[in-house]
This record gives structure tokens, sequence and C-alpha cells, in this order.
């Protein structure tokens, strides 16, 4: 029977370790940013980047902004994935960093509309393309070079530390805004204070380049880089498209699980909020909702991880996506008969915790779709494309459940538990890798360990943790 260090990257556990730090300080930056940016285009752009005539139209050119970042994604994901897959999963990872981080100090530089008139908002637009370009990389990329360094029989555990890095950044995020614009005079906030939020990305930069420049880059990319250059693709997008199209449709279907925080976070919000809709929520209600989740979530993530490497990946993102879409109907319920602590409660269920069954497995998931050659683009392609779908949601429960309209909640709920189940689907279909060894992944017949064999692997990997003191969960 082979050791456990046949299955183990070549310098260990530290470096298992630390590809985890930089994944999640990564994500966390990529998603501080993105959270403080949306609130500001809501709360301050349209008065400070935007012509002051029609206020209206100030705040619709504000938050398409915002929505100007997804364009970008796509873009992204083909180039920054040819590159982690051309040179490196490190390499592109510091790239993104650098792209995300410096482009979000510069917003927090801008002048303003009175100070430089239309180019302000260009500016402003072209910062956030930036934005969107970088983040397209960074996920994939992330869960690829965590994947590639973690210890056999954990590389679930390992990957889902760039999930909770993404909830870590919005909790972040919630910390340091929210009580800004909640307590500073109205008048400091929207001429200097709300520029703080951004210009404390430099900290989180400094704090990343520290960790990623600490880490090797991954044994599986050293030693594709190793074979005769012939033998390597000279584009892996190409090859990605070509060879390994049905688990990009795949992975594109399981994206689609970003429906749940679009109900829980934008649609549920403004069902509730709105005035034209009639429920009468309070607003500072709805801005606890995402930091809650995110709290609950990211001490649920890692236990989920964890399972995974014990049942696989597929089961847990299965019974997430169903029990979670199900779930969306009682959230959804609870605001249409304008029950306060109860649509709380469901969105913490549906979102902070049952969404988790997908949110934490599928940064190991869909990197262990594709071999090392093509891993970072087909990742990257893939996902940015079935989260730019869900981009289009909160416009289409709009159009098909209008304020006025009878039955809401059944009408938005049975949408979004159509497209859980189009994901639950898509996830059926797809092989098991859990126990497949690193060389082998995404390759057609690749074998699995015999489940003895692999849970004494895991085993071993488990108590050589408790030994070097890490946590092994």
């Amino acid at each position: 029977m082979p050791s456990s260090s046949t299955h183990e990257p070549p310098k260990g556990r530290h470096q298992s370790q630390k590809a985890a730090a930089s994944g999640w300080i990564g994500s966390a930056l990529e998603y501080y940013d993105f959270f403080i940016y949306a609130t500001a285009a809501a709360l301050i752009f349209p008065q400070i980047f935007f012509p002051k005539g029609d206020p209206a139209i100030a705040i619709v050119a504000s938050l398409a902004t915002y929505g100007v970042g997804y364009v970008a994604r796509p873009v992204g994901a083909f180039v920054l994935g040819h590159l982690g897959d051309t040179h490196g999963r490190k390499q592109v990872l510091v790239w993104c960093m650098f792209l995300m981080g410096f482009s979000t100090i510069a917003v927090g530089l801008l002048p303003t509309y009175d100070q430089v008139g239309l180019l302000a908002p260009v500016l402003l637009v072209v910062l956030r393309l930036i934005q969107g370009f970088a983040v397209a990389g960074e996920i994939s990329g992330a869960s690829s070079m965590i994947l590639e360094h973690a210890p056999f029989g954990r590389r679930g555990f390992f990957a889902s530390f760039a999930l909770q890095g993404v909830q870590a950044g919005q909790i972040l995020a919630a910390a340091v805004f929210l009580p800004l614009a909640h307590y500073m005079p109205a008048e400091q906030f929207n001429t200097w204070g709300w520029r703080i939020p951004f210009l404390l990305s430099f900290i989180v930069i400094l704090a990343g380049w520290m960790i990623r420049r600490e880490v090797d880059e991954t044994p599986a990319f050293a030693q594709e880089e190793k074979t005769a250059p012939q033998s390597r693709p000279r584009s892996p997008v190409v090859d990605a498209f070509k060879y390994h199209w049905a688990d990009m449709l795949r992975v594109v279907g399981m994206a689609l699980m970003n429906v749940i925080p679009v109900v829980a976070t934008i649609f549920g919000a403004a069902y509730a909020v709105q005035p034209a809709y009639g429920i009468g929520f309070a607003k500072d209600v709805y801005l606890w909702i995402p930091v809650l989740g995110n709290i609950l979530a990211v001490a649920v993530i890692p236990s989920v991880g964890n399972l995974s490497d014990r049942i696989g990946r597929r089961p847990p993102i299965i019974v997430g996506a169903l029990l979670s879409g199900l779930l969306a109907f009682g959230y959804l319920y609870a605001i249409s008969i304008h029950n306060v602590p109860l649509a709380v409660a469901m969105s913490l269920l549906m979102w902070g915790l049952v969404y988790q069954g997908y949110n934490a497995v599928f940064p190991a998931f869909y990197p262990e779709l594709f071999p090392t050659r093509t891993r970072v683009s087909a990742m990257a392609i893939a996902q940015n494309a079935g989260t730019a779908i869900t981009a289009m949601l909160p416009a289409l429960f709009t159009a098909v459940a209008p304020p006025g309209a009878a039955n809401i909640w059944l009408t938005v709920g049975a949408i979004t538990f159509g497209i859980t189940a189009i994901a639950a689907f898509a996830a059926f279909t797809a092989r098991e890798t859990f126990r497949v060894p690193m060389d082998q992944l995404g390759q057609r017949g690749a074998a699995a360990l015999p489940a003895s064999e692999y849970d004494q692997l895991r085993a071993e990997s488990v108590a050589a943790a408790r030994s070097t003191g890490a946590a092994p969960v």
C-alpha cells in the first residue's frame, strides 16, 4: 500500500497552510473591495461623481458602474485563466491582487464631478472595469493553488478557505464602512469619510503580498512545466473548450447557485424594503442580513469542506442546492406576511447555513474536474459565465413579479427552486473526484483509490496535522 507521501506535495503541510492563507486573504481583499464599492455606489457616488440635474438618473448611473464590473469578467477569465495555466498559479494571483487592490485605492483618490466634470464618472468606470477583470482570475487561481498544495484526502478542507475568505472580506467591509456611514456627520462623510475604506485596501494588499511571496509554485504545475514543450498546449483555453466542454457546462450549471445570495440580499431586500411592494420592513434590518449570514458562513465553511473529504463533493452540493431552493419559498413567504424574525431566520438558514453545502465545496470540486494544464482557464471561464447569468436575475424577478402582482413569494420562489434544481442536476451528472489522485484529475477513466486505502491516507494526513499543532477539523 502506498504511503501518504506519495499523494502529498513535496514541501509538506507548511506550503499547504501558506497556500490556504494566500487564497483566504486574496478572496477577502476581492470581496472587501466589491462590498465597499457596492455600498458606496448606492450611498454616496450619485452625489459626488455624476451631474446633479436629475437625482434618479444619477442613482441609476451609479449603480450601473457596479454592474460594469461583470462586463469585464469574461475577458478577465480568458486572459487570467490563460496566464494561470501558462505562467503559474502564484504569478497570476499576485497580478490579480495588485490589479484589484490598487484600482480600489485609486477609487478612493478620484476627483469628484465638481472638480473635473465628466472625467470623474469616466475614471470610475475604468477602475470598475479593472476590478471586474481582476476578480475573474482570483477564485479559480486561488482554488487551484490551494488544491494543488493540499495533502491528499484534505483537498476539500483546504480549498474551502478560499470561500471563507470571501465571507470574511464582506464582514470586514461592513465593519469598516457601515459605522463610518452611520456615525460620521453627513458633510464629512460625503467629503472625505467615504474614501477611508477604499484607502485601507493598502493594508490588505501589503498583508497579501507578504503571504503570497512565501508560497511556492504548486508541485502539479511545476511537474507540468517539466514536460516536453511540444506536448504542452499552446492555448489552454482552446484545449479546455475542445476536450472539457462537458465539464465546463456542468460548472456553468452549478455556478447558477449564486441565485441564493441574489434572492437573500438583493431581491429579498428590495421586496421587503421598497415602498412600491408595500411590505414596509425597516432598512436597517436588512443591512444586518449580509453581516449575520457571512458570520454564520465563516463558522460553517471549513466543516462542510472537511465533510466533502469524507463523503464526496457531490452530496453536499446536491443537498445544499435543493434544500436552499426549497427554503427560498419560506424566506420570501416570511417577507410577504411581514414577519421580521422569521424572515431573518429563514435567510440565515437558507443562505448562511444550507447554501454552504455548495459554497464551501465548489473551490475543490471545480478544479478537480479539470487537468493541470487547463485547470485555471476552464474553471475561470465556466464559473464566471454562470455567475454572469445570475447577475441578470434581479431584473427577471422584478419583471415577472412586479409590485402589485399576486403571489410574488410563490413566483420568485418557484424560479429560484428551478434554478437550484438545474445546479443539483449538473452536480449529479458530474463524476466524483474526492478519491482521485492529483495526477489523474480531469482524465477520462481516472481511477479513484479504494475507499479503505483513501480513508487510511486521509487519517494519516489528519494525524500529521494534529502532531504539528495545525487544526485538523
